[in-house]
């Protein structure tokens, strides 16, 4: 079968990417040599990954050019470095030129066509509702890292990047997810790929495509630390918590929870363009805030988890188990996000803020502790989303009024 319009772009992307490297470097422009060379490597990666999952036939040239563009980097003598630049190009171009073949067959390509998906589809597959979440985390970071208001273009790139990156893992989570998906009743089973209405080839290219892309735009516009993070963030999520974690053990998605930590790290080091201690302020929130949240929700489908044999603690240790874990962690994560106001970090705005948004927190988990009910369970699920929101909202405000 052809390779979709994700895996075409980035082999194109990749192609000139290289070229632009290969340019610069005879053209010896030292530093933004490097830069450039810097961000073709995300779109040649993300298309020998690909090849290596669905389209054998493009690996041989996909791997080349790899290798190829690594050992240019490797080598410092200038006739082999260029020599070796070149042949990287031309591997590329081998890759984009194969990229377009394929399906010579009616049959084949009638398959294709009807797996492609609508722009519908492929929105569902960034799972825009969690993303705005995180987007809101990212922005806070930046607005408390920067003691105020970032200029409205470093806001734009690095939400535009954070948002690249966040789709890019959650079309990644689709495609290792389809199976359990298929087995987690309603919820889960018309997604696009669990459904059948996008092929795992096209959201494999998709959310390689995506995190590619975040990766240039962080680099290229706003600094390498945040393309950094943004990725890293990106593949711990999927490789670590969605391949390793999520149907190993039932402290999966307290561990897999630092995955979701990651936006404000992003917003902060684009702010700023280094990380400290307070940084991980934001980081530490949002890990200890995953567990109580996402129980609350597992407590609710429960039985969809136990069907599809996902690990979650409820499936494995039972409700009353789940429920005083919420409180212990609804307890330490209320305690932590008033200390950063204790030792000055942050003022009054949000100390008031963060007692209150904690009480609640704190009193709708006990309140499941006494009353296991899915009605409990889906308020403090609910209230958990609110709160996050709003504790960062008040970061932010804090920031900017002091």
């Amino acid at each position: 079968m052809r390779p979709g319009p994700w895996l075409r772009l980035m082999a194109l992307g990749g192609a000139a990417g290289t070229l632009l490297a290969v340019v610069s470097g005879s053209a010896e422009l030292g530093a933004s040599h490097r830069v450039l060379a810097a961000l073709a490597l995300p779109p040649l990666a993300a298309v020998a990954a690909a090849a290596w999952i669905s389209y054998r036939r493009l690996l041989p040239a996909a791997l080349a050019a790899l290798a190829l563009f690594g050992l240019a980097a490797a080598v410092t003598a200038p006739g082999l470095h260029l020599a070796l630049a070149a042949m990287a190009f031309a591997a590329t171009l081998v890759t984009a030129a194969q990229s377009w073949r394929g399906a010579p067959q009616t049959l084949q390509q009638t398959v294709a066509k009807s797996r492609r998906g609508s722009v519908r589809d492929y929105v569902t597959l960034t799972k825009p509702r969690i993303m705005t979440l995180l987007l809101l985390t990212g922005l806070s970071g930046m607005v408390v890292g920067a003691s105020g208001l970032p200029p409205l273009r470093l806001v734009a790139a690095t939400l535009a990047g954070l948002a690249l990156a966040c789709g890019g893992a959650s079309a990644l989570n689709h495609v290792l997810d389809a199976d359990i998906d298929r087995l987690m009743g309603k919820r889960t089973r018309s997604r696009p790929v669990a459904a059948g209405r996008v092929s795992a080839p096209y959201a494999l290219e998709f959310g390689l495509a995506l995190s590619a892309l975040s990766f240039v735009l962080l680099a290229g516009v706003v600094n390498v630390l945040t393309a950094a993070l943004a990725l890293g963030g990106n593949l711990f999520y999927v490789l670590v918590y969605t391949r390793l974690l999520k149907r190993s053990t039932p402290q999966n998605i307290v561990i897999g929870g630092a995955a979701g930590a990651v936006p404000p790290l992003v917003g902060w080091a684009a702010a700023t363009g280094n990380l400290t201690l307070p940084a991980l302020v934001l980081f530490a929130v949002v890990f200890l805030w995953t567990p109580p949240h996402f129980w609350a929700l597992a407590l609710l489908i429960k039985r969809d988890y136990a069907a599809a044999g996902v690990p979650m603690l409820p499936v494995v240790r039972g409700e009353d188990e789940t429920a005083r874990q919420i409180v212990l962690y609804t307890v330490a994560l209320v305690a932590f996000t008033l200390a950063p106001a204790l030792w000055g970090q942050f003022g009054l705005v949000y100390l008031v803020a963060a007692g209150a948004l904690g009480g609640g927190f704190l009193w709708l988990a006990w309140r499941l502790r006494r009353e296991r009910t899915p009605a409990r369970a889906s308020l403090l699920f609910h209230y958990s989303l609110a709160y996050l929101a709003l504790l960062f909202v008040a970061m932010a405000l804090d920031a900017v009024i002091t």
